[in-house]
């Protein structure tokens, strides 16, 4: 059983000792302090689990052993960061449509590996764990995580019928950000349903960035600074500034995004990244559901 299993038996039973100390006012009081502290003390544990399973160490520059593409949503659809063997920056490309941008890429590239920064595998009545874990791997950045809606919610055709389908399937509302997306997401999740002939991975640049940095980016990407502090980790992982970092439709922010993507889907064919959950949790579309880095 791999660690995050264990945290979550550690977590639900920590949760059963302590409803049990709450309710046990007919036991002996000794019994109940004991429920108590071995609740306490299985907190603490899961929280220390926690804490070991977030990104301490830097790994050591990338070596890009085959072509994979990185994409991150834009004014103009989508941009994408291309990483190839022997290629002395990522190159970036735009394209309207996620399918148009793979197969653009496609037409003189072979690329194993597809990184997109949007959730694949939505949920039919659950939260996905795969953004609590992603959320529990960025103190200081966990606001970055947003909560997937469930597929129902998506296929909605307004916010507020979204809101009342989510809060009735899962007891969580919709909020604008996630909503905002919508169009985006619908449209990988169909194109994902075709079953690419390429590799299709959720990724999540600040998830990268602190895999890369062993932390996470605490500044804005929005800001002088935080961009610095990207293209520094680009630089330090093994990737030199892109070829462009703004054009008509895309900004800095998007490009660099879509680099710490593509950085991930370069492990991901390197054999070195990792999924959360792992494994990977599946809902009825089938989709594997996990945000690698």
């Amino acid at each position: 059983m791999d660690i995050e299993a264990w945290r979550q038996r550690l977590h639900d039973f920590a949760g059963e000792l302590a409803r049990e100390s709450r309710t046990a006012a007919a036991r002996d009081t000794a019994v109940r302090e004991a429920y108590a502290d071995a609740g306490r003390a299985l907190a603490r544990l899961d929280a220390a689990l926690a804490e070991s399973h977030t990104t301490t160490t830097v790994p050591p520059p990338l070596e890009v052993a085959a072509p994979v593409l990185g994409v991150d949503g834009c004014k103009a659809g989508w941009v994408g960061a291309v990483l190839e063997p022997g290629a002395p920056r990522p190159r970036v490309v735009v394209a309207p449509t996620v399918s148009e941008l793979v197969a653009m890429v496609r037409e003189s590239l072979g690329i194993r590996v597809v990184g997109i920064d949007i959730p694949i595998g939505l949920p039919d009545s659950s939260i996905r764990r795969a953004d609590q874990l992603a959320r529990n791997a960025l103190p200081g950045k966990s606001s970055s995580i947003f909560s997937t809606l469930t597929r129902a919610a998506y296929l909605a055709g307004t916010r507020l019928e979204a809101d009342a389908v989510n809060r009735g399937l899962v007891g969580q509302g919709v909020g604008a950000q996630a909503f905002a997306l919508r169009d985006k997401i619908v449209e990988v999740d169909a194109w994902v349903r075709t079953r690419p002939t390429v590799t299709v991975l959720e990724v999540h640049p600040e998830l990268s960035f602190a895999t890369m940095t062993g932390a996470p980016i605490k500044a804005s990407k929005k800001t002088d600074e935080g961009r610095a502090q990207r293209l520094a980790a680009l630089a330090d992982a093994g990737l030199a500034r892109p070829s462009v970092l703004e054009g008509h439709g895309y900004a800095a922010d998007d490009v660099l995004d879509a680099c710490a993507v593509a950085w991930t889907a370069a492990r991901h064919a390197a054999g070195l990244a990792r999924p959360l959950p792992d494994p990977p949790e599946t809902f009825s579309d089938g989709i594997p559901a996990a945000i690698w880095a």
